[in-house]
């Protein structure tokens, strides 16, 4: 039985040599509170819902007071003419444990290849001790090419000894992205670590860089105006089922390293 349940939404587009973009729950939620405005902003059109067996074993009461499985979906949006178009990665989870977080960012990597996908990007944030007044973003990757692309003045690359290992979907992507000689680049944003907290000046930071890097058009203010909104959905929706798969990946990780970790992708 297959671990991953992959549904098609509508027809497979034609996408020109897409980039890609994960931003699943993690450290203030910072990835996916970017992810889900851009998708919302761009008017992306959703292409695959995946369900797993490897994702936290609970489900969600929604607003009609029926239940839903936890899953992340697929979109794209497409630009026309000679530009690359976006496939972009959100849900309400990550996989739960190691193996299924590698054949995860495996199976995700075989649709980006099936594209003609030829950048990754993650997002994630850099849980703090108290809450940053104007957030620092972070960049790694596996390419220099791809860090001078995308490193800017409002970009820090000096990441080494900042945080430990980038546990998750955010950072096996880009180790086996290199596998397949796909580049990928992460951006993390500094936030408090505090469970409940959410990440909206992080997630800001990180959308006014992708904006200008890719060209998106998208008014990033909006972001201000939408905060009790996605307060009220991420933090209900996600907070804990995320906490759920960061506890036990850090808690896994913890007893291999022997030491304290305080970032999850």
């Amino acid at each position: 039985m297959s671990t991953w349940k992959l549904q098609q939404i509508g027809k497979k587009p034609k996408l020109r040599n897409p980039v890609f973009i994960e931003g699943l729950p993690g450290i203030g939620n910072v990835g996916k509170v970017a992810i889900d405005f851009m998708i919302d902003e761009l008017k992306s059109v959703k292409l695959y819902e995946i369900t797993s067996y490897a994702f936290p074993h609970s489900v969600f009461v929604n607003e009609d007071n029926l239940i839903e499985l936890p899953k992340i979906e697929i979109f794209y949006k497409k630009f026309g003419g000679k530009r690359s178009d976006l496939l972009l990665m959100g849900g309400d989870v990550q996989p739960v444990d190691e193996v299924s977080s590698y054949e995860f960012s495996d199976k995700i990597l075989d649709i980006i290849e099936g594209f003609n996908g030829k950048e990754v990007i993650t997002l994630g944030g850099i849980g703090l001790a108290q809450i940053p007044k104007k957030p620092q973003v972070y960049c790694t990757g596996n390419s220099k090419k791809i860090i001078k692309k995308y490193k800017d003045s409002t970009v820090n690359d000096k990441l080494y000894g900042v945080v430990g290992p980038i546990v998750g979907v955010s950072g096996l992507m880009l180790g086996l992205a290199e596998q397949r000689n796909i580049e990928a680049i992460s951006f993390l944003a500094e936030t408090y670590g505090h469970p409940m907290y959410l990440g909206i000046k992080g997630a800001r930071e990180i959308l006014d860089i992708l904006n200008k890097k890719l060209d998106l058009k998208i008014n990033t203010a909006k972001l201000d105006r939408e905060i009790k909104d996605i307060e009220s959905e991420v933090i209900k929706k996600t907070e804990q089922l995320s906490e759920v798969a960061r506890t036990t990946a850090l808690k896994r990780l913890k007893g291999k390293l022997g030491q304290e970790m305080d970032y999850i992708g």
